[in-house]
């Protein structure tokens, strides 16, 4: 008795492309091949890395610490914990035109905002808006998630509650007399930080919402009073807020703080003498970090970047080497087909 076995109706139709049996092309890399892509490949890279190199150092950048571990620093004053309110001073001076538009920088080093532990130190949430967990803030934020009082801390979390809080303002010096340097705050944070992670709650006025919470501990002001000038720039779209919040990768960063390109500075700074006034608030000591501000204007490349190019030349330069190398090994060593 012969059986006859069943099909499994989960067996792929008897198709070419089922079964895959479509026709495939499949190079057969010879040195004639190799050797002229190599060479090409090579040729593009160091072309490239020449243009982003020579970008690159057309950039214009001025650092300036103000870490004030100098004693003849002016911002030395404000380094004892104990004083408050400080404000230094920094002058220094442009030689050239400082293209704009120019950015405003501020820089902290040995700051580990890629810690794990400090990176889950939110509630998204509540930074969403989320009125429940106002009430009732994230576990992760602990311990920054209520007071000694048991009050909610909104925001809460370690993130918000190291906000950098030193505030700038630059003046160019003419004839003696000081002129407002005049800042742009406008657009500093991502725009999907502003329009879709973070929201402020459906509260007016904003402040009622935050009815029986307190403010982060190391904060001086409620997230709905961080900027008296501009109304809508409070809460959780806060510009600085958001630039803060967005963790740097590498524990040396610096993060936008104002553009400069208002009135008589669109083109850029002009030579001459300039001081910032700095208020000084933000502790480094503690952890071995410094503190510095940076001026900088960007290209089609974006910011400062020699790494970028020389990469390109290298990996472009080892291309041409390896063709090189490639052509002398074919030579002496090819086989008698291949004549």
């Amino acid at each position: 008795m012969v059986r006859i076995k069943k099909e499994s109706p989960d067996r792929p139709d008897n198709t070419a492309f089922t079964q895959q049996r479509l026709p495939a092309w499949q190079p057969i890399l010879s040195a004639g091949i190799v050797i002229p892509g190599f060479v090409l490949i090579g040729l593009a890279f160091i072309g490239v890395g020449v243009g982003l190199f020579i970008t690159s150092r057309d950039i214009q950048v001025l650092e300036i610490d103000y870490t004030g571990t100098d004693q003849t620093s002016d911002c030395n004053k404000c380094t004892n914990p104990n004083t408050k309110n400080c404000v230094c001073t920094l002058s220094f001076n442009i030689d050239t035109l400082f293209k704009g538009p120019v950015f405003f920088y501020y820089g902290l080093t040995n700051y580990f905002q890629n810690h794990r532990r400090y990176g889950v130190s939110r509630d998204y949430k509540q930074l969403y808006g989320d009125l429940a967990n106002f009430k009732d803030p994230s576990t992760d934020c602990a311990p920054y998630r209520l007071d000694s009082r048991n009050n909610p801390i909104v925001p809460c979390g370690s993130v918000a509650n190291s906000l950098f809080n030193d505030t700038f303002k630059l003046y160019q010096i003419v004839n003696g007399q000081r002129n407002v340097v005049p800042f742009d705050g406008k657009g500093i944070a991502w725009w999907t930080d502003y329009n879709v992670k973070f929201k402020n709650p459906d509260v007016t006025p904003l402040q009622n919402a935050f009815n029986g919470t307190v403010k982060p501990l190391f904060w001086t002001k409620a997230v709905y009073e961080l900027d008296f000038s501009d109304p809508s720039n409070n809460g959780f779209i806060n510009q600085d807020f958001l630039v803060w919040m967005r963790r740097a990768a590498l524990p040396n960063f610096r993060k936008l703080y104002r553009r400069i390109a208002e009135e008589n500075y669109t083109n850029g700074l002009p030579a001459g003498n300039y001081s910032l006034e700095i208020s000084y608030n933000y502790p480094v000591l503690s952890f071995n970090g410094r503190k510095k501000v940076v001026f900088s204007n960007v290209s089609w490349m974006g910011g400062k970047n020699d790494f970028l190019g020389i990469a390109y030349l290298v990996i472009g330069s080892l291309c041409v080497v390896m063709s090189v190398v490639m052509l002398i090994v074919y030579a002496k060593f090819k086989f008698p087909e291949d004549d």
